[in-house]
């Protein structure tokens, strides 16, 4: 259960600038504008206002970053900043060297641990800045910069995730180009799903959690925006946020497939959906329509999200996204 909540934590716990048209010579002109549009975003002292809206004002250049939740760590990773990342939490586990940096704690993290590790900057959380609002203010009344980032429930969110990131660390720029190189697969992911008919579209159930306690996500989540992007239906639609399910419920459903996210730290996902009794009469469990996908990839608002919505994608119409 506390995996669970870890993971629901987590999910529930961005562009690129086109060039101006114009004559060859106004084009370095244009140029130029941008880059210095960029370069004064991006000086120090900078201020800006995180998800918990607070005004924060940083400065100068950290040179050493405390990340609270995995999604955070992995963006600045990607931005090659994982030298100045001092500190993480017990959930991190991608990169690889992630997993090598302090260890603050996990949901509830160690004060004085970090404190003691001396960063410039931590990156917090909206999914848990609320329960950890005390701790935030005596990292605050440290002398240490805090940003909360916010908890992105939609693709154009995880972009200004990344932004809001990358503008506290001084990387806005990569930030911006990793949010666009994103936003570019994620279209081509739509267009291929737009070849779909309404006909063709099918149920699909999202199993987060094991039973006996089986989760699902519902509407109004981050997972039914990634179902809809690759052109299914989201067979607990009805359903808002993230509910238990019984399985009597799940059987009537009776959704096209099923897709597991928990296999990582659970044997055999599959088998453990197919063999329940009295599921052979479940569409899924018929056509052998049961898959599994990694959870990080399609929970954690992040630069591997493209990755886990294409294995999805690959999972549920494997001749349209197959490549």
């Amino acid at each position: 259960m506390n995996k669970l909540l870890s993971i629901l934590s987590t999910v529930l716990l961005s562009a690129g600038v086109l060039a101006g048209c114009g004559s060859q010579s106004a084009a370095p002109e244009k140029q130029e504008e941008k880059q210095a549009a960029v370069k004064e975003e991006a000086e120090f002292p900078l201020k800006l206002t995180d998800a918990s809206d607070t005004d924060v004002t940083i400065e100068k250049e950290p040179e050493k970053i405390v990340s609270l939740i995995p999604s955070n760590t992995e963006i600045l990773f990607s931005m090659d900043l994982g030298d100045k990342v001092v500190g993480v939490t017990e959930n991190d586990n991608f990169p690889e060297e992630a997993m090598k940096k302090e260890k603050v704690g996990g949901m509830d993290f160690n004060v004085e641990k970090i404190i003691g590790l001396e960063p410039d900057l931590v990156l917090a959380h909206e999914s848990g800045a609320h329960n950890s609002a005390e701790g935030l203010k005596q990292l605050r009344d440290a002398g240490i910069d805090v940003v909360v980032v916010n908890d992105a429930q939609s693709f154009e969110q995880v972009y200004e995730s990344m932004e809001m990131i990358g503008k506290a660390a001084g990387e806005l720029e990569k930030s911006k180009e990793m949010a666009a190189g994103m936003k570019e697969e994620i279209a081509s992911i739509k267009e291929k799903a737009s070849s779909i008919s309404e006909d063709d579209k099918k149920s699909v159930f999202v199993e987060v959690s094991p039973s006996p306690e089986i989760y699902t996500a519902g509407k109004d989540t981050f997972m039914n925006d990634i179902l809809m992007t690759v052109g299914a239906k989201n067979a607990a639609a009805d359903q808002s946020g993230w509910p238990k399910m019984s399985e009597e419920a799940i059987v009537k459903l009776n959704p096209d497939v099923i897709v597991t996210t928990y296999g990582y730290y659970s044997p055999n996902p599959i088998d453990q959906v197919t063999g329940r009794e009295g599921w052979d009469s479940v569409t899924a469990v018929k056509e052998k329509a049961v898959f599994d996908v990694h959870s990080d990839k399609v929970t954690r608002p992040g630069p591997r999200l493209v990755e886990g919505v294409e294995e999805l994608a690959n999972a549920i119409y494997p001749d349209v996204f197959s490549k």
